[in-house]
């Protein structure tokens, strides 16, 4: 059964257009599966409200933010440690020259894989690179270490961005290239990509109006920001992250796109029951807490469940993993039960700051998901 046949949760449903209706996001999409099978799925409100209105549908194409972390860079760092060409314990600076520096030699792939290298969570890279991609490397690795690694969880889009480059120079291919040579081509999918082409505008779910005036406010501070080049328009069809776009729109930490038929897919690839793409007991990595004492339940590129205040539910098991993306999506799997949760939302579309904080939403989501499969069991 594919998404588009599966029938809708009343439940669910009632939820995200009370949601909707309150203004926390103008469209949701959701899809339940459970050991390969799809349970539920539906569409709501508007992808677009400005500057034209699209209807939500099944096949919408939304922003994954930084579901890109563990469904592309994640898989790919994955596939590589399982094939010997990467260490999971091996220092970065093994593959990487500019982390043989200082502080960073010591920092390990699995650190950068669970937000504990130390690195700091996020810069405008566009203004600390001088406009430069091509020193986005080196200027990450000139960055302090905001604590030793291995001592704390900080979630930090530089370290997601340096796995990214490593994927990258171990394989010897560019990022996007090598998402599509072992994840998306492998698996047909159609509607999963980096940098959408402009005629799929209308079938893409828009995101910030005005601009990224989100990043903008946090980069007010920061010297040279207003020398940056700021996109003033609706950001509709391309990569939402500032970071990415500058970038290229395709990077380790955000750019991915894709509708919720093909995300299940991807995620599918994490559990053992459902993988094509490892081996099963690969799949063990993402339910491990490799972050034991530390202030979050991190495994190999998820958060686990067992996290204080995590956006599981209280029907999720300590051992469920999952990942958020800024734009209002999110990802939780299950690996005891193999169930499969996907929430889709543009929430940073047509509304002012502030962005609406969902996190009950999604806690509320699956718990609704949970009860309705174990009634309809």
């Amino acid at each position: 059964m594919t998404a588009n046949q599966a029938t809708p949760s009343p439940t669910i449903n009632e939820l995200l257009a009370e949601r909707i209706e309150a203004g926390d996001f103008p469209s949701a999409v959701y899809v339940v599966a459970e050991k390969g099978r799809v349970r539920f799925a539906d569409a709501l409100g508007d992808a677009v409200r400005e500057p034209e209105r699209h209807p939500a549908t099944l096949k919408t194409v939304y922003d994954l933010a930084s579901l890109t972390k563990p469904l592309v860079t994640g898989m790919l760092l994955a596939r590589l440690v399982e094939r010997g060409a990467v260490g999971l314990d091996a220092p970065a600076a093994e593959y990487l020259e500019e982390f043989a520096v200082d502080d960073k030699r010591s920092v390990t792939v699995r650190q950068l894989l669970t937000h504990t290298s130390g690195l700091p969570a996020w810069q405008p890279l566009q203004i600390t690179t001088g406009g430069d991609p091509g020193r986005v490397l080196e200027t990450i690795a000139a960055q302090p270490l905001e604590q030793a690694p291995g001592g704390r969880v900080v979630y930090s889009d530089l370290g997601f961005i340096t796995l990214g480059l490593l994927a990258q120079k171990v394989a010897g291919a560019r990022f996007a290239d090598l998402a599509r040579r072992e994840i998306f081509d492998p698996l047909g999918l159609k509607r999963t990509f980096f940098n959408p082409e402009h005629s799929l505008q209308p079938e893409i779910a828009a995101c910030e109006s005005g601009g990224n005036a989100y990043e903008r406010g946090m980069c007010e501070t920061q010297a040279g920001a207003e020398k940056a080049k700021w996109r003033e328009r609706t950001i509709w069809g391309e990569v939402h992250d500032g970071n990415a776009y500058f970038l290229g729109g395709s990077a380790g930490h955000a750019g991915l796109f894709s509708n919720a038929s093909e995300t299940l897919q991807l995620a599918s690839q994490f559990l053992a029951g459902t993988t094509r793409l490892l081996k099963p007991e690969t799949c063990r990595l993402f339910r491990q807490n490799m972050t034991e004492g530390l202030n979050e339940a991190r495994s190999f590129a998820w958060q686990l469940a067992a996290t204080p205040e995590s956006t599981a539910g209280p029907r999720l098991p300590p051992e469920a993993f999952g990942h958020l993306g800024f734009t209002g999506t999110s990802c939780w799997l299950d690996p005891t039960t193999e169930r499969i949760f996907i929430l889709l939302t543009n929430r940073t579309h047509a509304r002012p700051l502030p962005f609406a904080n969902i996190n009950s939403v999604r806690r509320r989501f699956h718990t609704l998901a949970v009860e309705e499969l174990e009634g309809h069991s």
